[in-house]
C-alpha cells in the first residue's frame, strides 16, 4: 500500500483553483438551502454546469462530451465536490447506469441519449426494489408484458432516490415468471414521463427525499429494453456490482472500500468536535479539551474514521456505516444536547452538522444493499463460505421442487 502523498506541479494547482472557484460560484449557501428543504440531492443549475464542463462524465474525450481528465483530475474533482457537500446523489446514479446504456442500448438509442447525459440533459435513476421485496432484487414482481413493439408494465418500485429530477429509470421488470427467478427478468430504459408512471415522495429521517414509483399499464417501447429479453440480471450484473464492489480503479488513487464518504463525513465531524472542545468554556473556566476523558474520546472517534477508510472493499462499506452510525452518536453524548439542535436553531453547533449527521447516518445501513447483505457477499464472494440455507427455502430436485 502506499501512503506517499501526491505532489501537485502547477497545471495541478491550476486545476485545483479552477474546481474551487467553480464551487465557490455553483454550491452557494443557497444550493445547501434548497437541499435543506428538498432533500432532493440535484440542483438543475450545478448540474448543468457540470455539463458544460464536461465534468459529468470527465473521463471522455472532448468530443463526446467529456473533459478527458485522467485519473488524478478525476479524483480531485470528486473529492472537492465531497469536501462542500455538494448534492450529486443524481449524478452518481446517472453514472451507474450509463455504462450499461452504452453497451446495451440500442444504438440509435445510445447516440441520441449520451451527449445529452454529458450536457446534464438527462439523467437516470435505479429502478430496483420492491417493497416487499427488500433487498432481493431478483424477487421482483413489476410485470412487462409482451405487446407487439411494446411491453406493458405493472408493478411498484420503491425507493427509487432522484426519479423527481431524472428523464429515465434503470427498471428491472419481470417477463418470464415461469422460469427460476434470476432468468425471467428483463432490463429496461423506462421513461419516466410516460402515462401511467406515477412518482409519489418519501422523505427520511435523514432528510433525504426518495420515492415509490408506480406503473399502471404503462406502454414501453421496445426500442427502450436494454439487452435480451429475459437476460436482465446478466445487464444488471455490471452497475450492481460496481454498487457492491466499487468501480474497479487499481491505481492508488481510489477509496479502499464502498462508501468511504460516510467516514469522511465523520472525519469533518470529529474535527468540528475537537472544534467544540477547544473553543468552549465550562462553569469553571476550563475547556473541554483540557479534559483528559475528552481527549481520548475525541482521539478515538479519529481512530475509528481512519480504521474505517483503510478498510478495502465490502468489508469497508460495513465498517464505515458502523463507524457513522456510533460515531455520530458517541459524539452527541460526548457534547451533549446542543449538539442535538437542528440547523437553523437559536444555539446550533457547526450549522446543526452533529444532528444532521446522526439522522443520516441510520439509513447509511440500508444504501446500496444492506450491511446485512454485504455480510452474505463479504461470507461468500471474500471468504468463500457456503450461500447459506433457511428453514422454507425452496430446492431444485430434478425439475421438480421442494422445501428443505
Amino acid at each position: 500500500m502506499d501512503f506517499s502523498v501526491v505532489e501537485l506541479d502547477d497545471d495541478l494547482a491550476a486545476f485545483v483553483a479552477e474546481v474551487r472557484e467553480f464551487i465557490a460560484t455553483y454550491v452557494t449557501e443557497e444550493v445547501h438551502e434548497e437541499e435543506r428543504r428538498t432533500g432532493g440531492s440535484f440542483n438543475l443549475r450545478l448540474h448543468e454546469a457540470l455539463g458544460a464542463k464536461g465534468w459529468i462524465v470527465p473521463h471522455w474525450p472532448v468530443e463526446k462530451g467529456g473533459a478527458g481528465l485522467d485519473r488524478l483530475r478525476q479524483r480531485i474533482l470528486e473529492l472537492e465536490l465531497e469536501r462542500v457537500d455538494a448534492p450529486t446523489i443524481t449524478l452518481s446514479t446517472t453514472r451507474l447506469v450509463l455504462s450499461a446504456v452504452e453497451k446495451y442500448a440500442e444504438p440509435g438509442l445510445a447516440a441520441e441519449l449520451l451527449s445529452k447525459v454529458a450536457r446534464g440533459d438527462v439523467r437516470f435513476c435505479l429502478g430496483y426494489t420492491e417493497p416487499d421485496g427488500g433487498s432481493d432484487i431478483a424477487a421482483a414482481k413489476t410485470r412487462a408484458v409482451r405487446d407487439g413493439d411494446e411491453w406493458i408494465v405493472n408493478g411498484q418500485k420503491i425507493f427509487t432516490t432522484g426519479a423527481q429530477n431524472c428523464q429515465y429509470t434503470f427498471l428491472i421488470a419481470r417477463t418470464d415468471p415461469d422460469l427460476p427467478k434470476h432468468k425471467g427478468l428483463t432490463m429496461f430504459l423506462m421513461p419516466l414521463d410516460a402515462p401511467g408512471v406515477e412518482i409519489s415522495p418519501i422523505h427520511t429521517v435523514g432528510g433525504e427525499r426518495t420515492n415509490v414509483v408506480y406503473y399502471g399499464d404503462v406502454r414501453v417501447s421496445d426500442r427502450y429494453r436494454l439487452g435480451p429479453v429475459n437476460g436482465g440480471w446478466g445487464v444488471l450484473r455490471g452497475p450492481l456490482d460496481e454498487e457492491h464492489f466499487g468501480a474497479g480503479h487499481d491505481d492508488g488513487l481510489s477509496d479502499l472500500g464502498i462508501g468511504a464518504s460516510w467516514a469522511r463525513l465523520q472525519g469533518r465531524n470529529v474535527g468540528a468536535a475537537v472544534r467544540w472542545a477547544r473553543t468552549t468554556r465550562r462553569p469553571d473556566g476550563l475547556r473541554p479539551i483540557d479534559d483528559p476523558v475528552v481527549r481520548a474520546r475525541l482521539g478515538e472517534a479519529a481512530l475509528d474514521v481512519e480504521a474505517a477508510l483503510a478498510t478495502p472493499g465490502p468489508m469497508g462499506r460495513v465498517r464505515v456505516s458502523e463507524t457513522l452510525i456510533e460515531g455520530s452518536a458517541a459524539l452527541i453524548d460526548l457534547i451533549g444536547p446542543q449538539a442535538l439542535l437542528p440547523h437553523g436553531a437559536d444555539g446550533c453547533l457547526e450549522g446543526g452538522a452533529f444532528d444532521y449527521a446522526h439522522r443520516y447516518a441510520q439509513g447509511t445501513a440500508i444504501y446500496g444493499g444492506t450491511t446485512e447483505v454485504f455480510r452474505n457477499i463479504i461470507a461468500q464472494h471474500v471468504l468463500g463460505l457456503p450461500r447459506p440455507r433457511y428453514p422454507g427455502a425452496k430446492t431444485l430436485i430434478a425439475g421438480n421442487t421442494r422445501t428443505s
